[in-house]
């Protein structure tokens, strides 16, 4: 594992537990630090989190987060010991919310009954369609040979 990758690994675990121990601010509720992705330089750190709640929730835990940052930059340049503490900026991301809707979709979709077909009788589902055009046999060039 790259150097990179260890560092944004342990941001993410360290944001999360920065999250529930040491921000006390009443807007921060249920958050997910989903992921992180460092500058290659590591002086830039791109914080992704999702909110389980309301679009206001989502506000104003957003708030709270850009009101705490610098606490958070420095926690975290001290626990993870760099040499640079990096930017953070932090994104909400919505692909949990995203997901929960598309899921609900399908599940709607699921208990649907479905329409009938134009052409849906008795006779034509018990007819096999015509597959004499398809075959087996291996295709052959002008020459007769495999292809």
């Amino acid at each position: 594992m790259r150097r990179k990758e260890r560092v944004q690994e342990a941001i993410r675990r360290e944001m999360g537990r920065i999250i529930q121990e040491e921000l006390h601010d009443p807007r921060i509720r249920f958050v997910t630090v989903t992921r992180v992705e460092v500058s290659d330089d590591l002086r830039y750190a791109k914080i992704y989190y999702s909110v389980l709640g309301t679009d206001k929730e989502e506000k104003d835990t957003a708030a709270a987060m850009n009101s705490a940052m610098g606490f958070i930059r420095s926690i975290i340049a001290k626990e993870l010991n760099l040499r640079f503490a990096p930017e953070i900026i932090l994104r909400l991301d919505n692909s949990i919310k995203y997901s929960i809707e598309i899921q609900k979709e399908l599940e709607g979709l699921k208990n649907e009954p479905y329409p009938p077909l134009e052409n849906d009788d008795e006779k034509s589902r018990k007819e096999k369609p015509d597959e004499s055009h398809l075959s087996l046999r291996p295709r052959k060039d002008k020459k007769g040979r495999k292809a």
